[in-house]
Order: C-alpha cells, then sequence, then structure tokens
C-alpha cells in the first residue's frame, strides 16, 4: 500500500471517528442536557410553591434536588466537551485548547501566535494530538507543568506540547497507543510529528502541518 492510500485511508478513518464524536456531543447537547435543564426549572418552581405555602421542610429538599442536577448537568457539559468540544467548532484551535487547560487538573500555559482558523480536519486533527500529550503528560508526569504552543506561518501549523517531568529513555521505553494515534491523526493531514524525552529533562511533542489555512491551496499549489 502506498503512502499517499495510506494517507486517503486514515484521513477518511479520522474524519468518521470526528463526525460521530460531533453527532454524540450534539445529541447530548440536544437531548439529555436540554431535558435535565426543564428538569431543574420545574424542580425550582416546585421549591418556590412549597416556599409560599410555609412547607419551608419540602422547599429545602427540592431544592437539594436541583443541585443535585446542576451538578449532574456539569458533569454531562464536561463529558460533552470531552467526546467533542463545540468551541472546537465555532471558534478554533486556539480558544478550544485554552478552554481544555482552564479545566485541566494540572497547571497548562497555551501560548498562540499567528494561528487563524485551519481547515476543519487539521483543527481537529491538532486538537486531539495536543489532547493526546496533555493526557501522557497527566499520567505520566504527575503535577509538572505543561506548555502547548501553536505556531502560524504563511504555509504551516506549528505546535508543541512540552512538561517539566521526569521523562524518559526512548531508547528503553515502547511506543504507546496515544503516541500511535498521534502520529497517524498527523500524519493523515499531511504533517508530521516528532516525540523527545530525556530522563530528568521532561517529555517535547512537536507536530507541523502544511498548508493549513483554508485559503490555502494544499498539495504545493496543485488545484
Amino acid at each position: 500500500m502506498s503512502l499517499a492510500t495510506r494517507q486517503r485511508l486514515a484521513r477518511r478513518l479520522a474524519a468518521t471517528g470526528d463526525a460521530e464524536r460531533e453527532r454524540i456531543e450534539q445529541d447530548i447537547h440536544d437531548g439529555l442536557q436540554q431535558r435535565l435543564t426543564a428538569l431543574r426549572m420545574r424542580l425550582a418552581l416546585a421549591a418556590e410553591r412549597f416556599q409560599a405555602s410555609g412547607d419551608v421542610e419540602a422547599s429545602a429538599a427540592l431544592e437539594g434536588f436541583g443541585r443535585d442536577v446542576d451538578e449532574a448537568v456539569d458533569e454531562l457539559r464536561e463529558l460533552a466537551r470531552g467526546i467533542y468540544p463545540a468551541l472546537l467548532t465555532s471558534s478554533g484551535l486556539s480558544a478550544a485548547l485554552t478552554t481544555t487547560a482552564l479545566h485541566a487538573a494540572q497547571r497548562i500555559t497555551v501560548q498562540a501566535s499567528g494561528v487563524r482558523r485551519c481547515r476543519p480536519g487539521i483543527e481537529t486533527a491538532v486538537y486531539f494530538s495536543c489532547l493526546a500529550a496533555i493526557d501522557n503528560a497527566a499520567k505520566h508526569a504527575g503535577p509538572a507543568h505543561v506548555s502547548v504552543k501553536l505556531l502560524g506561518t504563511g504555509d504551516e501549523l506549528r505546535f508543541t506540547v512540552c512538561d517539566s517531568g521526569p521523562g524518559f529513555d526512548m531508547n528503553r521505553t515502547r511506543t504507546g497507543g496515544g503516541i500511535a494515534n498521534m502520529r497517524d491523526r498527523i500524519s493523515a493531514v499531511g504533517g508530521t510529528l516528532t516525540i523527545d524525552s530525556t530522563p530528568a529533562h521532561g517529555t517535547r511533542v512537536q507536530g507541523s502541518v502544511p498548508d493549513p489555512w483554508p485559503d490555502a491551496t494544499p498539495n504545493g499549489g496543485r488545484p
């Protein structure tokens, strides 16, 4: 199988998976989340009626149920964001990664320079690759600081995810599924990805994708 054929197959598989994730996220938002929000409103109205009638105990119980529903809605939103972030579609790569950093357990900084809206497939590939690198850092680098940098040039989008964790010996550590998936994703959009890590010096994931912008002509200017 030629490289071009493998890339076409990888793009097709990635696009199918991404479309399914986006559909699930939309179904959660339009279905279960809306029903829970409506239930929260009904509980609030019922609590007000019991309060007005003097049944303070029943009113307090309903308010407690309402807070439980609020927590469930928040958890559902987090789940939906993890499946496919709506912000990636509406506002692009920088906004989606910045929001991810704000909700992360570890300390993450995001810097972006020269980055504008990319073609959808590229935004998705880079976003989920950065997410996988952040997840690997959370698993293996502990509370170490993680930095995400995005750089857009005239004909390329570059991204780097670094952590200040313990690092590892690349000659003695077998590549996991997360790294393989990152490489497949970036390769599917014509890019490259490298991993650099040494013990006591952290880990650096670097990638670049050519012709990322919607107004750019892919394949080196060929129509």
